[in-house]
């Protein structure tokens, strides 16, 4: 399995750091990271960008923040918020992360909906709206590909993967992942549904194609005007990403994910989140589980 995976070499530059960050300079990164994202960095994250985006400007030998933000002024500069977005924001994950997320819906959604399925369409829909490096959704396909396929015949599943970042959504499609990420997957399924590394390559493991069949991966700011899809799902997961938002960002998107529930669709947000600051019409169900009305 030599040609298994492919990775193009790191640059180990012994690069200076640069210069501590200047507050005009720091406004405009707070301020262009906002206009672009909705990330909103207080006064205390001064240090914490100043510590993330070091690496990027030692990585494009870039000797002082104003020179970067001259960069993103650029013409090209376009093309570097995706890498600024990334410094940014933390994409630390790994295969059934909240657990308790995946328990609700082997033992209460799942049964439910099968249960009252009925008409032509039996597809389950999930939008796992903020899929980083692709834990979160191949963790919700392990459990929807085992559970329709032994309880509920005749079902079939789809999963929306989105993310604001184009790197990290195409690591995602990806699926390679180091052994410590998938530490909590059933022995079975690891060996069922991963295809593992050799040589040089030991201790990684590819997601297998069957298992992608049904995945859809879609570049995606969740503040956008509009969405390039339209379907309802019955599942929403939508993870540690309010905690960088303020308020009227949370409302807004609180109010468009809604819109794409189906009737009793459910809701999953962070354990560290929470919608009780902030208008909606969900009915929580749970810590970090709510629930559309019927």
């Amino acid at each position: 399995m030599s040609s298994l995976f492919s990775f193009g070499g790191s640059d180990k530059s012994m690069f200076e750091s640069p210069k501590p960050i200047t507050p005009q300079e720091y406004e405009f990164i707070r301020q262009t990271v906002y206009e672009y994202s909705r990330i909103n960095l207080g006064p205390s994250k001064k240090e914490l960008v100043m510590a993330r985006l070091s690496k990027r400007l030692r990585a494009l030998k870039i000797p002082a923040y104003k020179d970067y933000i001259d960069l993103l002024r650029s013409p090209q500069g376009k093309d570097e918020m995706t890498n600024l977005i990334d410094s940014i924001s933390t994409n630390h994950t790994y295969f059934f992360r909240e657990i308790q997320h995946f328990n609700f819906l082997v033992e209460t959604i799942l049964p439910d909906v099968c249960k009252a399925g009925s008409g032509m369409s039996k597809t389950f829909r999930v939008w796992s709206a903020a899929t980083s490096s692709g834990e979160e959704p191949y963790s919700i396909a392990l459990v929807l590909e085992e559970y329709l396929k032994t309880k509920a015949q005749g079902w079939n599943w789809h999963i929306q993967c989105t993310d604001i970042s184009t790197r990290i959504l195409k690591k995602a499609q990806e699926g390679i992942f180091v052994k410590e990420r998938l530490d909590k997957i059933r022995k079975d399924w690891l060996s069922k549904y991963f295809e593992k590394g050799h040589g040089e390559f030991d201790g990684q493991f590819r997601v297998k194609a069957d298992l992608k069949r049904n995945m859809s991966f879609t570049c995606l700011n969740l503040l956008s005007p509009s969405y390039p899809f339209r379907e309802s799902y019955n599942v929403i997961f939508c993870r540690n990403v309010m905690i960088y938002f303020d308020r009227p960002t949370q409302e807004e998107l609180v109010s468009k994910l809604e819109k794409l529930l189906l009737p009793g669709g459910y809701l999953m947000i962070g354990h560290a989140e929470s919608l009780t600051a902030i208008k909606h019409n969900l009915k929580m169900i749970k810590p970090a589980i709510y629930r559309k009305p019927l």
